[in-house]
Formats: C-alpha cells, sequence, structure tokens
C-alpha cells in the first residue's frame, strides 16, 4: 500500500510516522523548509486535559484520553507543569466554580481544589474557586527534531500539493499515483477534502513575556474560565510564557487562507502594541503586578482553522470521501484518535 499525507505538522506526522510503523509506503508532503512551520510551531504549546471545555463533552474526553497517549508514546516530546492552576472568575465566568468542578469531575479529569488565598500573583478577591491539574508542555524543537529523523527519508519539504485527483482506482496526487490520500491541512486543501465552506481561518497574534529573574518561586501556570477569557502559559524556553486572550489574539475570521495570510503580512509594530495594551489591560484587574513580573518579548503569529458555528466543540474528526481523508484537527493530544480511525479503515 502506498499512502500520500499532505501536512507536516503533529497530525500529518503522527500519521506517517504510525503508518510507517505497520510497513506502509509513505511520502508525506510539507509546503514549507521544515517540519511544524504552520499551527503545530506557533501555538500555546499545551498538551490539554480538557479544562478548557466545560461546554463540549466530546472535546473534554478526547483531551483527556489523548493526554495521557501522547505522554506515554512520546516521553521526551513533552515535559510537566510544576503548578498548573485553573481559576474562575466571580463575574465573567459563563458557569459557577461548583458547576465547572463538577462537570470537570465526572468527566474523570483528576483535579484538585486549591485555597484561592494561597495563589501568588493574583487577586483572590475577584475569583470564585480554583483548581489544580496535571498538564504539560510541548517541546516543538524536539517534536521537529524526533520526525525529521523518524520519517528521514518520508518528509518531502517544500512541496505544495496542489492536485489530487480520484480516478481509475489510484488517488493522483501531483501527477503521482498513490492507494490513498491523507490531508492533514485542516482546510488548506478543501477541493481534496470537502471541506470548503464548513470551516473559517482565524489568524491570531499571540505574546510572549520572559518572566523577572528575581522572582524568588515558579511562576504557576494561570487561566482563567469560562468564556472569553485569558491565560498564560510556559513554553520550552526557561522563562518564558505566552499570554492568549480569547478576545484579542484573534485577528479575524476569513473564509479563505490566502486572506488569512495577508492579514497576517499587514500586522505592524502599532497593532501590536495596541493588542500588547488591550491584553495587558485585561490581565490587570486579575493580576495587578503582570507588568511587575514579565517583560515583555515579542509576538508570535499563526492561522487557526476552526468549524464555522457557535459551538465550543474543537473535538477531531476523520471524514472520508473515496480513497481520501481529510484531518479535521482537534487539539495536539487528539493525534491518536484521528489515527485510530485511519488504520481501522486502511489495514
Amino acid at each position: 500500500m502506498r499512502v500520500a499525507v499532505a501536512g507536516g505538522g503533529w497530525y500529518g506526522c503522527h500519521i506517517a510516522s504510525s503508518l510507517k510503523a505497520h510497513g506502509v509506503s509513505v511520502d508525506l508532503f510539507e509546503k514549507n523548509d521544515c517540519l511544524f512551520s504552520e499551527a503545530s510551531g506557533n501555538n500555546q504549546f499545551r498538551l490539554h486535559q480538557g479544562l478548557h471545555y466545560a461546554r463540549s463533552a466530546q472535546t473534554r474526553y478526547q483531551s483527556r484520553d489523548g493526554y495521557h497517549r501522547f505522554a506515554e508514546r512520546y516521553p521526551k516530546l513533552s515535559t510537566p507543569v510544576e503548578n498548573n492552576i485553573y481559576l474562575v472568575p466571580k463575574e465573567a465566568s459563563l458557569i459557577d466554580f461548583d458547576t465547572y468542578f463538577s462537570i470537570m469531575l465526572s468527566s474523570g479529569i483528576s483535579i484538585e481544589k486549591i485555597p484561592l488565598k494561597s495563589i501568588d500573583h493574583i487577586d483572590a478577591g475577584r475569583f470564585e474557586g480554583a483548581v489544580r491539574c496535571q498538564e504539560r508542555v510541548v517541546l516543538t524543537s524536539a517534536a521537529r527534531g524526533y520526525f525529521t529523523k523518524r520519517l528521514n527519508g518520508t518528509v518531502n519539504l517544500n512541496h505544495a500539493v496542489t492536485e489530487v485527483q480520484q480516478r481509475d482506482g489510484h488517488v493522483w496526487v501531483d501527477g503521482v499515483a498513490y492507494d490513498h490520500f491523507i490531508d492533514a491541512t485542516w482546510g488548506a486543501l478543501p477541493s481534496a477534502s470537502g471541506e470548503s465552506g464548513s470551516v473559517y481561518f482565524e489568524p491570531t497574534l499571540l505574546l510572549y513575556y520572559r518572566l523577572r529573574e528575581d522572582l524568588s518561586a515558579p511562576f504557576p501556570a494561570i487561566t482563567l474560565v469560562d468564556g472569553d477569557l485569558w491565560s498564560i502559559y510556559p513554553t520550552e524556553d526557561p522563562g518564558v510564557f505566552t499570554l492568549s486572550s480569547v478576545t484579542h489574539t484573534p485577528l479575524g475570521r476569513y473564509e479563505n487562507k490566502s486572506r488569512a495570510y495577508e492579514r497576517l503580512a499587514a500586522v505592524d509594530a502599532n497593532l501590536i502594541d495596541e493588542k500588547r495594551r488591550s491584553m495587558e489591560a485585561e490581565v490587570h484587574p486579575y493580576m495587578p503586578g503582570f507588568k511587575e513580573t514579565f517583560t515583555f518579548v515579542g509576538p508570535q503569529f499563526a492561522i487557526k482553522t476552526k468549524p464555522k458555528g457557535l459551538s465550543e466543540n474543537r473535538a477531531c474528526g476523520v471524514a472520508a470521501n473515496g480513497r481520501c481523508f481529510n484531518v479535521q484537527s482537534g487539539k495536539i493530544d487528539n493525534i491518536f484518535y484521528a489515527t485510530d480511525r485511519i488504520l481501522g479503515a486502511l489495514l
């Protein structure tokens, strides 16, 4: 069997690696000059357990299960967060703390309540409750190196797939015949995947901050739930954190990915300063000492693909169209769900 995979991010690399382990001949195509160049290498680097998604049971279950499978399968490609805290604010959250806590416990996620007064750096009076949970930081540089070595001879860099046709019992990918084609680009090839019109593209601007060196204790990961809130999360670089805001990180919604790229290309220093001020102002009421604790480093740019609709569902799905499969990517930890579906169909 010969299979072509488009997209050199987490989904494409893991699927290609799994197929290769089963003796399948695989060609992986990535349009950039290295793996993890798009959203897989530009995000908040969080390996989720599902605590973001109080309003989507399917997303919680996939993330919970995928989290443990990821840690077991790729133990050197992530590292635990020492102090990972989720907080429910009194006024801005869409649900109360007791409801949030009950949802997470009933989902089989291991969490513990912690006293608000025990959490440094926050204004405890603005919160209704807090929980601590194990989550991890994805080590993107290590992952890029791992899959570059693991998929040696399989990866075709600087190759953007432009034509996919099904005929004569095969899938023709840029003129070459394969038995199956897997689109792991999440909407970049709508003609092949049948996903045109069901997703939109969201250019994003995330901010990097460096922790002040004279702090006596490690800074916790802080995430506010549930609703249009914000989070501070560590990266693989010691002392460097990301600040993400549901309100201010997105730069728009676009039907076409090329338009989303154009929006990112138009970002200038003035917009970055504006977004920085807005995000810091959003954080300040809950963490008054933020600007004294962190130093701004710079922005991170990416394009997310999201399903249309008001649902909070960010679960993974796999759609089949003849000999073509389209991976509707969820979180990084959902790579196992997608791969299980594809292996079950092909082997």
